[in-house]
């Protein structure tokens, strides 16, 4: 870690140091639970209109931080705008979440291309650059910034589909009948997720989150190839470039296979979802590597006694080894702040 990031809390952590207490930062801790957010939303128009508005997308990173005082703020962008800066349509309709015009094979791979990305993404490293100017500027100086990408696995998955799926089955059969081609749209995946990662941390991310939200999805053979390997050419790249900017991955619903991503894959921390039993993350991830989680959403949204004794349970079992306490999805947007608010004063009160 370099020495001038000694006083954040997060980054202590991601270098496997037993912090005072555990860091914390919440998925989604950014968004339409605020009425803050709301007001910017309603003035910003659609969301991607806000996504490429830098300084409207600063202020809603730096939102939950003036509210909470988290130890993270996480840029405020979304994982599909990889897949439009390559080409894709994307747009987002209100009650049905994001929408693209699905790809299905070779041909539909020629029309993408890496060479104007930056193009698309300059607005998102901007907002990156607002947002570390902002953070100084009003004495956040103990917050991390974490920038983040889609993996290209989960990112593959809304790419083939058109949207959200349950089974993934299309992106499934391709990559079972014609796993040579489909590897083609994964590489392409990888070489993109490097350079836009990289742009971030040189617009001033300090730390990165790789969101693999669809992994639970891949029996073991197919998750070595399509989560592990693809996730393991980012990080090594990244930490050949970078060496004191940490990458968390998040391989949602893994289970055991979250051992093998751990071993594998090179990154600082491993994010877990809410299914996985806290035990099992402290008897056979801790020993590995930090780990961060993992919370139901659901319990904060419920808040009072339900929150409290989950919350607790979690610090108990993980809280004695370098870990970040986080949520196991995002924010709700129908929880209310007040319950932030306790878990924030649970967490730091925890000794």
């Amino acid at each position: 870690m370099n020495d001038k990031n000694r006083n954040k809390i997060l980054l202590g952590t991601l270098a496997g140091e037993q912090t005072k207490r555990p860091a914390f930062w919440f998925m989604r801790q950014a968004g339409r639970y605020l009425p803050e957010y709301r007001e910017l939303r309603a003035k910003a128009g659609g969301f991607l209109d806000l996504v490429y508005n830098p300084e409207r997308a600063s202020e809603v990173t730096i939102q939950p931080i003036r509210r909470f005082g988290m130890d993270a703020a996480i840029l405020f962008s979304d994982i599909l705008v990889i897949p439009q800066a390559l080409g894709q349509d994307l747009r987002f309709e209100t009650g049905e979440g994001p929408k693209l015009n699905p790809i299905s094979g070779i041909e539909d791979l020629k029309k993408l291309s890496i060479d104007q990305i930056d193009e698309a993404l300059n607005p998102v490293y901007e907002t990156v650059r607002l947002t570390r100017s902002k953070l100084s500027a009003e004495g956040f100086n103990e917050i991390t910034l974490i920038g983040f990408a889609g993996s290209p696995w989960t990112v593959a998955c809304y790419m083939v589909e058109g949207g959200g799926s349950k089974t993934f089955e299309k992106t499934k059969i391709w990559a079972y009948q014609k796993p040579d081609e489909f590897q083609k749209l994964i590489d392409l995946l990888v070489e993109a997720t490097i350079h836009y990662l990289s742009k971030q941390i040189e617009a001033g991310a300090e730390s990165l989150q790789l969101f693999d939200s669809w992994s639970g999805v891949l029996d073991a053979d197919n998750f070595d190839r399509w989560v592990v390997q693809p996730t393991a050419k980012i990080v090594g790249t990244i930490k050949q470039k970078y060496p004191y900017v940490p990458v968390i991955g998040f391989p949602r619903e893994a289970g055991d296979k979250s051992i093998k991503y751990a071993q594998k894959t090179g990154i600082s921390a491993i994010g877990l979802d809410f299914s996985m039993s806290p035990e099992w993350a402290r008897d056979h991830l801790q020993p590995l590597l930090p780990v961060q989680g993992n919370l139901d959403p659901v319990a904060l949204l419920s808040g009072g006694t339900a929150l409290e004794k989950s919350a607790n349970h979690i610090l108990e079992t993980l809280g004695k080894k370098p870990f970040i306490f986080n949520l196991g999805h995002g924010v709700i947007k129908e929880t209310p702040p007040e319950n932030l608010a306790k878990l924030c004063e649970i967490i730091r009160n925890f000794k």
